[in-house]
């Protein structure tokens, strides 16, 4: 039987040298950044959903004109369908504009700090925090995948 040593890997080893205080900025920066990327995925979702409700409206705009309310119907599709969200953008051009100016900045940012200050170990805070709240020894508590079970 082979064995492997119970702890975290060397990518999520903390350099030598690396303060206490260093690792949580780290860990901070990077839960920032993960709160960003639930951020950019709810702009996501709004870009989606605007933009499946435009489409409903060429079914909206066909079904008036059926029930003989061409007016109405004539209403919706010069009215809203197609309308910009904010003025001058429809919803692809929002993310892309955080993308741009916010979103792409900050990975950029956060990954150069990992790779500067970290040698580039990315998630240092969780792994000792796993190192210190798992039971050595026990099946479902392993430090790595390769010491599963």
């Amino acid at each position: 039987m082979h064995t492997h040593h119970d702890g975290p890997d060397r990518a999520h080893q903390r350099p030598e040298g690396l303060s206490d205080v260093l690792v949580e900025a780290l860990g901070s920066l990077s839960k920032a950044l993960e709160t960003t990327e639930r951020a950019r995925g709810h702009l996501y979702s709004f870009h989606q959903l605007t933009g499946t409700a435009d489409l409903e409206l060429d079914r909206a705009v066909a079904l008036l004109r059926e029930a003989g309310r061409p007016e109405w119907a004539e209403r919706v599709a010069t009215e809203v369908l197609g309308r910009n969200v904010i003025p001058g953008h429809w919803t692809f051009q929002i993310v892309e504009a955080y993308d741009d100016t916010y979103y792409g900045p900050f990975k950029d940012l956060e990954g150069a700090a990992v790779r500067e200050l970290a040698e580039g170990r990315r998630h240092l805070y969780e792994a000792e925090m796993k190192e210190a709240r798992r039971t050595p020894g026990h099946p479902d508590h392993t430090a790595r995948p390769d010491t599963a079970r």
